[in-house]
């Protein structure tokens, strides 16, 4: 068990990583050791706002000695090579989510942890955000009877130039979008047995908006839902509705300047809706303080295990080869074609 200052290392110096930043100050006995972007003039503004160390060369933070954990805030196609060297050096490693677009690179990141014996995290946000949590909790209860179905979506204008949430290095919408939602229905209802999709493509014919369709073996069903083609003017939305056997969730949110607009209701089979408030907490401080934990040999860190991440990514690319052959894909059989 450590019981020093953990000490972090920042690989990435974008928005997510001043994000994390600014949690990481929340957290007790944590140090942010340094902060690394290949940009100096990047790495030095993210650096002062923690008051760390700016570095052009990620090796000065992976081969630290002095440095406890990684926190990788890198495009997803580049977390394998970073991921895999911090592990490689020693270091646990918190990764952000999409956690990789190829199933060879998360399957590498997880076998290097294996190896390793460090600590493999990944940011599946879905699982610390309060009405994400409420409605897990309603499932492991029963307290509304049996869940039936859920639809989730995510819309934004990602993929337009000046589009509000538009960045060059975002994939397509199965992986840059749709890997929470996939996690979420895969976190309420197991893996399911059949994905079908379709799509709106965009002029250079790559599908700009999804609609994926998830059937589960025990009758139950879960749609999933992502654009980023909406105009420029439409705010980011993501939110679910969750259909019980008593009664129905429904979330919105609605994310323009800073914490989102949100709506949370319950839908009772008797009586008339209600609105719920919850007290909510930081999704990303959850997250990340979990991962201080668990570097502290003081948590679990099977919640938000890479596992997770990897099964969500097989349902990701079942959706875009049901896009491709225009028909339903057997999970089973693709995750077995694909070694997992």
């Amino acid at each position: 068990m450590l019981t020093s200052k953990v000490r972090v290392g920042l690989l990435g110096a974008g928005s997510m990583s001043l994000e994390h930043a600014g949690s990481y100050g929340s957290i007790e006995d944590l140090e942010i050791a340094g902060v690394f972007s290949r940009t100096p003039e990047r790495a030095a503004v993210a650096a002062k706002t923690c008051d760390a160390r700016a570095v052009t060369d990620p090796r000065a933070l992976i081969e630290d000695p002095t440095i406890d954990a990684m926190d990788v805030c890198l495009p997803s196609v580049n977390h394998s090579e970073f991921v895999t060297a911090a592990l490689a050096a020693g270091k646990h490693v918190f990764c952000e989510t999409p956690f990789a677009v190829r199933v060879e690179d998360a399957v590498a990141m997880i076998d290097a942890a294996r190896k390793s014996k460090r600590i493999l995290m990944v940011g599946l946000l879905m699982r610390c955000i309060a009405q994400y949590e409420h409605v897990h909790r309603a499932v492991e209860s029963g307290e509304h009877g049996n869940l039936l179905s859920m639809m989730a979506y995510r819309l934004g204008s990602y993929l337009r130039v000046g589009g509000q949430d538009h960045k060059d290095h975002y994939s397509d919408p199965s992986t840059e979008l749709m890997t929470f939602d996939f996690d979420f229905a895969n976190w309420l209802m197991g893996t399911p047995v059949r994905v079908s999709a379709t799509a709106v493509r965009t002029a250079a014919r790559t599908p700009g908006a999804i609609s994926a369709v998830l059937d589960f073996e025990s009758g139950r069903a879960a749609t999933v839902l992502a654009s980023g083609i909406l105009p420029k003017s439409f705010p980011f939305s993501a939110g679910f509705r969750v259909l019980f056997e008593k009664g129905a969730f429904d979330l919105k949110n609605v994310f323009e300047d800073g914490p989102p607009q949100s709506t949370f209701t319950f839908f009772p089979d008797e009586g008339g809706q209600q609105a719920i408030s919850i007290a909510g907490h930081n999704p990303y401080e959850e997250e990340l303080r979990l991962f201080v934990d668990c570097v502290r040999g003081e948590g679990d860190p099977s919640l938000l295990g890479a596992e997770h991440a990897l099964n969500a990514l097989a349902l990701s690319l079942a959706t875009q080869r049901s896009l491709e052959e225009h028909q339903a894909i057997d999970v089973a059989s693709m995750r077995k074609s694909l070694g997992i």
